[in-house]
């Protein structure tokens, strides 16, 4: 894997990796080299079979202020096509590997989760908060729009009058209110916010690779589709896990009264 200046990759037992920013000097905030190192590390974990997890954490006070000033200034230079393909190529690239990883996803967010920040914190599975943190799609109050996907998922999180909250008034959203309307999963103590990442990422290391990834997936094309659609998705999709080794080996593990040994096959 390719060495990285604002990230670093943490490998842990059971299959558990950690992306983790590591700009907490200026607030963890995002430019395109740091979206397009997020993306990278992303895509690459996702293709080895031995991680079974992946935590999105960030070093430091907050988990990332927002965009890095230095890049909006040079935005003020950049034709429209340039624009588009730094959007698309590292802002958007980095929310798609984590919102499209067939691995389960979990951010751990503590301080700040502005614009940038707040949106790839939305594409992972799960959310776990620190009593510290504070949600806010803010986009609004420099004239722009959520591009990464918040226009999208969070009115199907936190329903259509929270979400025009947060992206028409640019809401500040902090981790009480965040885990009482479905934004995050759980508020713990800062202190406390790896060790229960990590407890959580073990629950979902266990999880059956192919079971999870396809139910993953399914959850996420149901959002864009119908109810036929997904019955008549869903016949092949049970078939070939039907037929899996992690199915059989389910089994088992429920008659003999044991934890299953999921191996993604």
């Amino acid at each position: 894997m390719a060495d990285f200046t604002h990230i670093r990759i943490d490998r842990h037992e059971q299959g558990i990796a950690a992306v983790v920013v590591a700009r907490a000097d200026i607030g963890n905030a995002s430019s395109p080299e740091m979206l397009g190192e997020i993306r990278d590390a992303f895509a690459a974990l996702s293709g080895e079979r031995d991680v079974r997890a992946i935590i999105f954490a960030a070093e430091g006070k907050h988990f990332s202020v927002g965009a890095d000033f230095a890049f909006l200034q040079r935005l003020k230079g950049m034709s429209a096509s340039e624009i588009k393909d730094t959007v698309y190529a590292n802002f958007q690239g980095a929310a798609r590997a984590i919102y499209r990883c067939p691995k389960p996803t979990l951010a751990l967010v503590q301080g700040a989760a502005v614009t940038v920040g707040c949106e790839l914190a939305l594409a992972c599975d799960f959310r776990v908060a620190a009593e510290t943190a504070m949600f806010q799609e803010s986009w609004i109050k420099l004239g722009i729009m959520p591009p990464l996907g918040g226009t999208f998922l969070l009115p199907r999180i936190v329903g259509l009058g929270r979400a025009m909250e947060m992206c028409l008034r640019g809401k500040q959203v902090r981790a009480d209110e965040a885990l009482a309307m479905g934004l995050v999963s759980e508020v713990v103590a800062r202190d406390d916010l790896e060790a229960r990442g990590m407890a959580l990422a073990r629950e979902l290391a266990a999880s059956a690779p192919l079971g999870y990834a396809t139910v993953k997936q399914s959850i996420q094309r149901a959002l864009e589709s119908s109810m036929e659609a997904e019955w008549q998705a869903n016949l092949p999709n049970q078939a070939l896990l039907l037929g899996s080794q992690d199915h059989r080996e389910g089994l088992a593990a429920a008659t003999e009264k044991r934890a299953p040994q999921f191996r993604g096959e």
